[in-house]
């Protein structure tokens, strides 16, 4: 299925969010729409091509005032990191420094008005209401202009968000003092310095939140500095010429030195040497690199000159596949997402209406239920020195129902915080997939990351997935008189021209003892049985199962190497046995035996409280024998499993809970695309990766507990955002409308209520971060 991602611009909350998947899943040939507040992005599955879809989708996004354009998705993730460089100082500090000049201004204000500038010429400009007038005009008119913009515009399309909040308290009391300014017998209240101060905090909590927001993508930028900027191009023999990585087509040959990282997908042509691969898969030892080998780009050369073959261009090298599919799995939400986005889908509104509630309550009513919480204005008047008078400071009780009514509307509007709600999701999975994906675990999306943290049970394939999926020789078992190198170099020379895996393990046998194969002429394999073959002398040898032999051998074999060659059969595995004539020379065990780490994966996922369960197509013994080396119990174990059995063993254990499997073969595809969670190694089939929601790159399967680990932490973090969030709203918001001060004088001024505001969206990225810190530091 076709699909596009899109950059979006003007979100700010999760009813931004809510807004704009609404309006793209309305659109025709959109079959599923994705909306990241974190990334401001967009992805969408179409029925459609991206190019007829593309004009529609953004004049919708139009209409409801977002912009939107469409991510090149083959483009060179390093213009990405240096576009984001390009970027000026006054650029990317510029709202800062407005702010803090607004909260300066404000606070001098504040400071005059309270009489502790002295009289001078400073402090009566401060002090005088027609320059905090202007002052305020030009905040509105220029730093808050798109607040204002963007929040009308919100509002107008029945999508108010946090820009619709926050522009209603600042033209609430904006407004209310132009009109106290102009017509004071009106007693309305005069504050122009408070939505300065309003302002310069919500301006300061964006940038910092900004800024918090920029180290969530810290591992994917990492992985985009993995692919070098630049490669060198052999344009003749011995000469060489720097070019950018973009320019580099397959069949392009380019020379890399010791220390330089692998610029795209290319094969060795010449030379050989050691590559780092840990950066893109995890693993702890370097890759030999001799001539045909295929590296990764991202991958380090750390010792000889090598000269590549180009594979694949930098915008489809491995660096960019995987990062393209970090994005993707940023953009799918976690299911406990979905709670979120409709609470804030509907959070503005409410709290539009739960501040005009709060201005009639305390309007009309509230303030003749409690006259306490009026300052008297002759005490205004005296904090103020008689600067004042109505103009009063909005920081302190206000003097009239009115003017403390529209306090605490303003208060309502500006604390109430949907960004939080929006963010608490997004952050954590973020960065867990971004802390993933460097460690070469390759979630999905949220829902996946989800999942893998609230299994309950994890089922393994055997064979390429416990074991190596190759078998190796394990014992040889020579007669008297023939040396265990004899009888391996004869079987290796037998089985020559054969491309059996059984074949294959005894000359990488014969190979690692450094032995040369017997010369042979004239072999020819017998189907089921073995392989025989002529050797110099006339001989006929003979490779293949044991009752073979003894059919073929006119003498009976030795009862002791029969009993001994029961013992191996025991222990599971093939055993083979070689013949020279008539003379038997000896038994060969060969056997797929287990990763290295697949003992201390069970045990690690014990640990974890997970429940565990082996199924495989092999027969009953190497499948106990397997399950004896790694410590799993009879009633954990499952041979003769066809495709359709496993499925059924998936929906037996379903039960306990969620159930996972992890596979790498083609037969393993069906029970990895209906399991709960399916996990592929990144060494299996590609349909088994297509199939699974987490691939494991590299051979560790030790990966398997780390990325459930991760998993849960990740989601502990999004349980304690939304725990904030949720916690921050209910708790702040009547606090804001006034529910404490009758009986604690307690009033939550608009500007603390903005700096809360901020603080609170804040304080969910960075407890996200803390996911980074924390795995970086190894806790």
């Amino acid at each position: 299925m076709p699909t596009l991602l899109l950059e979006i611009e003007g979100m700010k909350c999760g009813g931004c969010v809510r807004a704009v998947e609404q309006r793209l899943r309305e659109q025709p040939g959109v079959a599923a729409a994705s909306v990241n507040l974190l990334s401001r992005t967009a992805w969408i599955d179409l029925e459609s091509t991206p190019a007829e879809a593309l004009p529609d989708l953004i004049t919708a996004l139009s209409g409801l005032g977002f912009e939107a354009q469409a991510r090149d998705q083959g483009e060179d993730p390093l213009s990405r990191r240096q576009r984001q460089q390009q970027r000026s100082w006054w650029q990317q500090w510029r709202q800062l420094v407005v702010a803090l000049a607004l909260v300066l201004v404000s606070s001098l204000a504040h400071l005059a008005m309270l009489g502790l500038l002295g009289q001078g010429t400073l402090a009566s400009l401060l002090g005088n209401q027609w320059f905090h007038g202007l002052v305020a005009t030009a905040a509105l008119a220029g730093p808050g202009r798109q607040i204002l913009v963007n929040g009308a515009r919100g509002l107008a399309h029945g999508v108010p968000g946090m820009d619709s909040l926050v522009g209603v308290g600042l033209a609430s009391a904006y407004g209310a003092s132009v009109v106290g300014l102009l017509w004071p017998s009106s007693g309305w209240p005069c504050f122009f310095n408070e939505p300065v101060m309003l302002l310069g905090f919500v301006l300061s909590g964006r940038f910092l939140e900004e800024r918090a927001r920029y180290r969530t993508g810290w591992a994917l930028e990492q992985l985009a500095q993995l692919q070098p900027d630049t490669a060198q191009l052999l344009v003749a023999p011995g000469q060489t010429r720097p070019l950018r990585v973009g320019g580099l087509r397959p069949a392009d040959v380019i020379v890399l030195a010791p220390g330089d990282r692998v610029p795209v997908d290319a094969r060795v042509r010449q030379g050989m040497g050691c590559v780092d691969v840990s950066a893109l898969t995890g693993e702890p030892l370097p890759l030999i690199a001799a001539p045909g080998v295929e590296l990764a780009a991202g991958s380090l050369n750390l010792e000889a000159q090598l000269e590549l073959e180009v594979l694949r261009s930098g915008a489809d090298s491995a660096v960019a596949r995987i990062m393209a599919l970090v994005e993707q799995a940023q953009a799918r939400k976690a299911p406990i997402q979905g709670l979120a986005d409709r609470v804030a889908g509907r959070f503005s509104l409410a709290v539009l209406a739960l501040a005009a509630a709060t201005f009639l309550f305390w309007w009309q009513w509230g303030t003749r239920l409690w006259p306490q919480v009026l300052q008297p204005a002759a005490d205004m008047g005296h904090a103020g020195h008689g600067l004042h008078g109505m103009h009063g400071v909005l920081g302190q009780h206000a003097e009239t129902p009115l003017a403390l009514a529209l306090q605490l509307a303003i208060a309502v509007l500006v604390v109430a915080c949907p960004c939080a709600l929006g963010l608490a999701t997004p952050t954590a999975i973020t960065v867990g997939s971004g802390l993933a994906a460097r460690r070469g675990l390759l979630f999905r999306g949220g829902d996946a990351i989800e999942m893998a943290s609230r299994l309950t049970t994890v089922l393994f394939d055997k064979t390429g997935t416990l074991t190596l999926g190759r078998p190796l020789v394990t014992a040889v078992l020579p007669q008297p008189g023939t040396t265990a190198e004899a009888l391996l170099a004869l079987a290796a020379g037998v089985e020559a021209g054969s491309r059996h895996p059984l074949a294959h393990a005894l000359q990488q046998e014969a190979l690692r003892r450094d032995l040369t194969p017997v010369a042979v002429t004239g072999a020819s394999a017998v189907v089921g049985d073995g392989v025989q073959a002529v050797l110099a002398d006339g001989t006929i040898a003979r490779v293949g199962r044991l009752g073979w032999l003894q059919q073929q051998l006119p003498l009976p074999l030795p009862p002791e190497l029969l009993a001994q060659g029961a013992a191996l059969a025991a222990q599971g595995g093939t055993l083979l046995a070689v013949a020279s004539g008539e003379a038997l020379l000896g038994l060969v065990q060969v056997a797929d035996q287990p990763r290295a780490d697949a003992a201390a994966t069970v045990a690690r996922l014990r640990q974890l409280g997970l429940g565990l369960g082996l199924l495989s197509g092999d027969g009953a013994a190497p499948v106990q024998q397997l399950g004896a080396q790694l410590g799993l119990a009879d009633d954990e174990l499952a041979w003769e499993q066809r495709p359709e059995h496993k499925l059924t063993q998936l929906e037996a254990r379903r039960g306990a809970g969620p159930v996972a499997m992890v596979g790498d073969g083609i037969n393993d595809a069906p029970a990895l695309a209906a399991a709960d969670l399916g996990i592929a190694v990144g060494t299996g089939t590609q349909v088994a990766q297509d199939s699974a929601g987490l691939v494991i790159l590299g051979d560790r399967l030790e990966a398997v507990p780390e990325a459930i680990g991760l998993a849960r932490a990740t989601m502990a973090r999004v349980l304690q955002n939304l725990a904030w969030a949720f916690g921050y709203n209910l708790i702040v918001i009547p606090i804001a409308a006034g529910l404490l001060l009758p009986r604690f004088g307690l009033l939550l001024t608009p500007p603390l209520a903005a700096l809360l505001m901020a603080s609170s969206s804040i304080t969910v990225v960075l407890n996200a971060l803390l996911l980074q810190d924390g795995n970086r530091s190894g806790t």
